[in-house]
């Protein structure tokens, strides 16, 4: 990963973060998410609103992910009982909350289209339940 995508990514995750906090959630960044551990990488709690976010920033009109990372995310959902999204933002665009299942599973990752990811998107407002 170079420095450039890192600094991507982390804008990202700060960006949802600050959003998730002017909710009214509180708002955990897990340490060392994505390098081999099943945790995501934002955890937000709001009363009985609990959600895990993997994030990911990639301008891209696709997303793929390592098939091992969503599986570990799989894994952490059922064993968390936590609803686990990927959270994906395209460079400019609104965020994307994907579901895990609607990630399709190929040879080596899963991945899904822009054009899927908005038909599934549950949508910020869904997820905070107002307008944020």
């Amino acid at each position: 990963m170079t420095f450039g995508s890192y600094r991507k990514g982390w804008r990202a995750e700060h960006d949802l973060m600050e959003k998730l906090m002017a909710a009214g959630f509180l708002v955990i960044r897990a340490a060392g998410s994505g390098s081999g551990s099943p945790c995501p990488d934002i955890l937000a709690f709001r009363r009985t609103d609990q959600y895990g976010f993997e994030c990911k920033a990639v301008a891209s009109s696709s997303l793929q992910m390592r098939k091992e990372q969503v599986e570990h995310l799989k894994e952490w959902e059922e064993k968390s009982s936590i609803t686990t999204y990927v959270a994906w933002r395209q460079t400019g665009g609104e965020w994307f909350f994907i579901r895990l299942q609607f990630l399709h599973e190929n040879a080596k990752s899963y991945a899904i289209s822009a054009q899927e990811a908005e038909k599934v998107n549950a949508g910020m407002e869904r997820i905070v339940g107002k307008t944020y």
